[in-house]
C-alpha cells in the first residue's frame, strides 16, 4: 500500500476537493476520494500515458466539441516576467473515459515572458475532475489548480531550489523521510515569523546560528 493510499484513508474528506499532482494519477486514487464524498482534480502526465493521449487528442478537435468547452485565462506580472495562464475545460470525454467520476478534462497552458529579453517558457498541462461544469467552470478549475501550484511553490520548490533535496546523499531507511519533515518544519517557522525569501533567511540563519533559538520561541541571553 502507498503513502497515498494510507492518507486517504484516515483524512475526513467529506465534501473538500482533493487536489493530486501528475506523480499520483493511479485508479484508486479517485474512487477511495469519491467514497468520502468529496471530489478530485487530478493532474495527468506522461505516467498514464493511455489518458493523456486521449485528453491531447480531444484539445486537438476542439472545432467538433466546441460548444461543451468553456474557456477561461489569467495574466500577471512580477519577478520580471510575464505570465499567462489559459485554460480550457470540456465535459465531452466524460461518458467514455474509463476513470472513476470523471465530469470534466482540461489543458491548462502556462507561458512566461521574460521581460527584458522577450524569451518565452512553455509548458502545458492537462487534468481530469470529478466536478461537472456547474459546480467547476474553468475558471474556477484554473483558480484550484494556481491554488495547488501556490503550496507546491512554498514547500516543495523551496526544498528543491533553496536546501538541494534531490542532491541529498541520505538514503537509509526512514532517515530521508525525517530530514523531509525537518525541512519542512523549518520552512514553515520561518513563513510563520515573517520571511518571505527563504533562501535568504536560511542564509542569514546560517551565519547567525543563535537567531534560531529565537525563531524556536527561546530567548537569547549575550
Amino acid at each position: 500500500m502507498c503513502a497515498i493510499e494510507d492518507l486517504l484513508d484516515v483524512l475526513v474528506l467529506k465534501g473538500r476537493i482533493v487536489i493530486v499532482a501528475a506523480l499520483h494519477p493511479q485508479r484508486f486514487v479517485a474512487p477511495a476520494i469519491l467514497d468520502w464524498e468529496a471530489d478530485y482534480v487530478i493532474i495527468v502526465k506522461e505516467n498514464h500515458p493511455e489518458m493523456l493521449a486521449d485528453i491531447q487528442l480531444l484539445f486537438r478537435a476542439l472545432a467538433v466539441v466546441d460548444d461543451t468547452v468553456t474557456k477561461t485565462e489569467s495574466l500577471d506580472a512580477g519577478h520580471g516576467g510575464i505570465e499567462r495562464r489559459q485554460l480550457a475545460a470540456s465535459a465531452a470525454p466524460a461518458d467514455y473515459l474509463n476513470w472513476p467520476g470523471l465530469q470534466q478534462v482540461f489543458r491548462l497552458g502556462h507561458t512566461v515572458t521574460n521581460k527584458k529579453t522577450g524569451t518565452q517558457r512553455r509548458e502545458i498541462v492537462y487534468g481530469v475532475t470529478s466536478l461537472a461544469p456547474v459546480k467547476a467552470d474553468a475558471a474556477r478549475l484554473l483558480r484550484l489548480v494556481r491554488h495547488h501550484w501556490r503550496i507546491e511553490n512554498k514547500s516543495h520548490w523551496v526544498r528543491d531550489v533553496t536546501f538541494d533535496e534531490d542532491r541529498s546523499q541520505v538514503r537509509c531507511g526512514s532517515i530521508p523521510q525525517m530530514m523531509a519533515a525537518l525541512r519542512n518544519v523549518a520552512i514553515g517557522l520561518m513563513r510563520l515569523t515573517g520571511h518571505k525569501n527563504i533562501a535568504a533567511a536560511t542564509r542569514r540563519f546560517t551565519a547567525q546560528p543563535w537567531a534560531v533559538l529565537v525563531l524556536l520561541g527561546s530567548k537569547c541571553e549575550n
